[in-house]
């Protein structure tokens, strides 16, 4: 029983998403982050500071939708 416990825990690992910017198409891939903007990869999209910015266009954090690739 302990054993099965620990697949379904493997199971429940969540995938790095892709956020894609509304005005120019830039994505941000919370596995690579944004390095040269101080945003380290792994940093989930909940975690990217409110006031980070496009580095294509400069568009707003709210300016950006969830999207699979």
């Amino acid at each position: 029983m302990k054993q099965s416990a620990c697949r379904g825990a493997a199971n429940n690992v969540t995938e790095a998403k892709t956020w894609m910017c509304l005005i120019c198409g830039w994505i941000y891939d919370e596995a690579a982050g944004d390095p040269e903007h101080d945003i380290a990869p792994g940093t989930l999209w909940a975690a990217v500071p409110m006031n980070w910015t496009c580095p294509e266009c400069g568009a707003r954090k709210e300016d950006f939708e969830m999207v699979q690739i």
